[in-house]
């Protein structure tokens, strides 16, 4: 007997939160929290990221969503700097931390739009798409 298409849909949306709590469990190198810069905005144009400085002012860096990939997937950033995933692509994504270290690092999903994240401790925060775990990256924090 076939299920009911609104009875399938919740179990689907149930299947992709049961896999996106797993998925945020799985390992970490450090316990120390970060906090969220701000939540999401509607905005969606692209920019390149911004060049570090010495001057110890924060920096905002930019990681484009797009074709199924980050990018770039890895970055290196300092203490106090701010990462902002542009989303850009014709399905959803979302950015979602691996690892108890990484566990404030989860975004709403967008196929378009922006969502920014302030680091505030050094270390190697990995995160994936939580729909699409093949798409993965790393923002090392020196």
């Amino acid at each position: 007997m076939a299920m009911p298409r609104r009875h399938a849909t919740s179990v689907i949306a149930a299947g992709f939160v049961l896999a996106a709590a797993l998925l945020s469990g799985c390992g970490s190198d450090d316990e120390s929290p970060s906090e969220p810069a701000t939540s999401a905005t509607s905005a969606a144009t692209s920019a390149p990221a911004a060049p570090a400085t010495d001057n110890g002012q924060a920096q905002t860096f930019t990681v484009t969503v797009d074709d199924m990939t980050f990018s770039p997937a890895d970055l290196t950033i300092s203490v106090g700097d701010t990462v902002t995933w542009k989303f850009e692509d014709d399905v959803v994504h979302g950015v979602q931390g691996i690892g108890d270290k990484a566990m404030g690092i989860n975004s709403p999903l967008f196929t378009e739009g922006e969502w920014s994240y302030t680091f505030t401790s050094a270390g190697s925060f990995r995160y994936l798409c939580p729909i699409h775990p093949e798409m993965r990256g790393t923002i090392t924090v020196e």
